[in-house]
């Protein structure tokens, strides 16, 4: 296709538990199958020359699932990590996260760290894990920020600008995505970057994560293409 390309594209990976109770599986089941989605999806911006892609990996909300599903997706999310660095490294992919980093437990912070470290000097696709992320929650500690430099007397109020709130998200240096991507149907941002997003194209498949595939990433980026983008100016 000869068509333009969004520079970065953000995805809500929606759909894993729906895509296992279809098959009769355990929602673990979905997870892992949309693990294989993740890499079929990355292959699919490298080929076609995507430089960010932001994938909503675990929400803050998330972890008020059962312990049990929480633990068997920060295994999955270790095994993903250590499994796949040696590919990230093959195929000059670099590695960043996003996120309330903190709450993760510290096996996958571990993991999550030594792929950031060792992918850093790479030049290729970024990939960007939103992890234990919530956007109203990354609004805010960017606010309070602003505001402990306004009491310690470093900022006027009447000084701050969009600008100065962007720089002290989580995402400050990386570009805002062009494109969002929703699978499985849902018509709803679900608190992700809500800010980063305020220009973005958004597209809404009903196929689940698990299954989206070549022709569902194509019909994103085409339908991305036939948009024209005015930023409100016209």
């Amino acid at each position: 296709m000869d068509e333009k390309l969004p520079e970065h594209i953000a995805i809500i990976m929606d759909g894993n538990g729906r895509w296992a109770k279809q098959h009769l599986l355990p929602r673990a089941k979905g997870h892992e199958q949309g693990g294989k989605t993740v890499q079929r999806v990355i292959d699919l911006c490298r080929e076609r020359g995507i430089k960010w892609l932001t994938l909503y990996a675990f929400s803050t909300e998330n972890w008020g699932r059962s312990k049990l599903e929480v633990a068997a997706l920060m295994k999955m999310l270790v095994k993903y990590l250590r499994e796949r660095l040696p590919e990230m490294m093959e195929k000059n992919v670099r590695m960043h996260a996003i996120g309330e980093l903190y709450m993760l437990p510290e096996n996958a912070r571990q993991a999550l760290q030594e792929s950031i470290d060792a992918t850093a000097g790479n030049t290729g696709l970024n990939v960007v894990l939103a992890l234990s992320y919530g956007s109203r929650q990354e609004i805010t500690a960017a606010a309070r920020a602003l505001a402990e430099e306004v009491k310690a007397g470093r900022l006027e109020p009447a000084d701050i600008t969009p600008e100065m709130l962007e720089s002290r998200l989580y995402t400050a240096g990386m570009p805002d995505p062009d494109l969002l991507v929703r699978t499985s149907g849902e018509m709803r941002i679900s608190n992700y970057l809500l800010w980063q997003i305020s220009y973005a194209e958004i597209h809404v498949t009903d196929v689940l994560w698990p299954d989206f595939d070549r022709a569902d990433f194509d019909a994103a980026l085409a339908e991305y293409a036939a948009r024209e983008r005015r930023y409100g100016k016209r």
